[in-house]
């Protein structure tokens, strides 16, 4: 992996808690075996030393420091064994308590499970609340490290960047938590489809989903249709972000819907994205997996939140908001730490989100200053694939799970992709 990209299951969380403690378990299995192998060693030598002679056959010297290096290498393997699980100790606080915080908004039995399994926890070792508070606040330190770094002639941009991580993060709204639905009714929105193609199958790479968004004139989304032999259809949707800095006129995926969206009110660009879906053939319970750039990126934490469809995989670049989801919805985000944008989610969960093999994979998007921060360099969509293609080469053993999804459209009988543009008409 590029020392310059960071793949990680949240935002305190390196790794996945069980892999860790598995990793662990298996260490100390190296351990017991080493001491069985040292055992063996004094063994041999108690018994050479007896036999006349044999120290002309036998370095019994070497053999004995040999004995001793197997020990000190047993008590290497343990004292790893023992700082691996404590580890994967500390980022389950640090996960109890980021799930119980969200569940406290709900309340009921469940959080108050998740809190009583975070105290067992904290009671078991009286090093665990000091190491997850390290934790947390290493990640809070480092969450924005990229936004002081743009092209700052006049020295207000800088203070404007970090504003708006701040106000994201003393907000919430960046969070989309449990429960979070879209209030309000949106604008009323036309959708109609611009082309129809036949694409040669599923994505094959995270790049390679990416180049699927839209690309036809005015189009915002794209929805590819699969037909399974066994007759059931299954989705993927392409959502583009923000096309307009208007703040309103016709075209949804303006200003206006960005900021009804990232303040919880239902937005035009979002009633398209349901209506180029349902267009498309899709109906409530069915398969729909997104893909989406910017603010499509919150058009997608809802869709798999609250819009009825079965929505296992998302895959955001430089979304504005990071969305609670559940343990089997694979949520794979890229981000870079100097993109204004992606900041507004306030850096995310501390302990991640979604299934085990979901990840956030971050890096700092345009690492040279110049000019082209002013147009916000490193939230396009260009600078995004660039670090897609990264974590593809990553050999990240957590793609697997995305490689898999891939394959299950593989046996499609029949693949229809069509682009939407959407416009507002009230």
């Amino acid at each position: 992996m590029s020392d310059d990209l960071d793949i990680r299951h949240g935002g305190a969380i390196a790794v996945d808690t069980e892999v860790l403690r598995d990793v662990g378990h298996r260490l100390a299995l190296l351990a017991a075996g080493l001491d069985d192998a040292r055992a063996a060693v004094r063994r041999a030598s108690s018994l050479l030393i007896d036999v006349s002679g044999i120290g002309a056959e036998v370095d019994l010297v070497a053999l004995a420091d040999g004995g001793e290096r197997i020990s000190g290498l047993r008590e290497r393997m343990r004292d790893a064994s023992e700082g691996t699980l404590l580890m994967a100790d500390a980022y389950e606080v640090v996960e109890l308590r980021a799930e119980a915080d969200a569940l406290r908004l709900v309340g009921g039995a469940a959080a108050d499970a998740v809190q009583a399994r975070l105290d067992r926890l904290l009671a078991s070792d009286g090093r665990l609340e000091a190491m997850s508070d390290w934790l947390i606040a290493g990640w809070k330190d480092g969450r924005f490290d990229g936004l002081d770094r743009q092209f700052d002639p006049g020295g207000l941009l800088t203070p404007f960047l970090m504003g708006g991580a701040a106000a994201a993060v003393l907000t919430g709204l960046g969070m989309l938590r449990p429960g979070t639905t879209l209030q309000g009714t949106a604008d009323a929105v036309s959708v109609a489809a611009v082309r129809t193609r036949t694409p040669d199958g599923p994505p094959t790479s995270l790049a390679g989903a990416f180049t699927r968004l839209p690309t036809a004139p005015g189009a915002q989304l794209t929805v590819e249709r699969y037909t399974l032999p066994d007759g059931t259809r299954q989705f993927i949707a392409y959502v583009k972000g923000s096309q307009s800095v208007a703040v309103g006129g016709s075209q949804p995926w303006d200003m206006r819907s960005n900021l009804q969206l990232y303040t919880g009110q239902t937005s035009a660009s979002y009633q398209a994205t349901l209506d180029a879906l349902e267009a498309a053939g899709a109906e409530p319970g069915d398969r729909v997996d997104v893909v989406a750039h910017s603010q499509g990126g919150i058009i997608a934490g809802h869709l798999a939140m609250e819009s009825g469809y079965d929505v296992r995989v998302l895959l955001t670049a430089g979304s504005p908001v990071e969305p609670v989801l559940d343990d089997d919805q694979l949520l794979i985000q890229l981000r870079h730490t100097d993109d204004v944008v992606s900041s507004l989610a306030g850096g995310g969960s501390p302990a991640g989100t979604g299934s085990p093999d979901s990840f956030t994979a971050e890096r700092v998007g345009d690492p040279i200053r110049g000019m082209q921060d002013l147009v916000l360099a490193p939230h396009q969509m260009d600078a995004y694939l660039e670090t897609a293609e990264m974590v593809d080469e990553s050999g990240d053993p957590r793609l697997t799970a995305l490689d898999a999804r891939w394959a299950e459209l593989d046996d499609a009988v029949e693949i229809t992709s069509t682009e939407f543009r959407a416009e507002r008409t009230g």
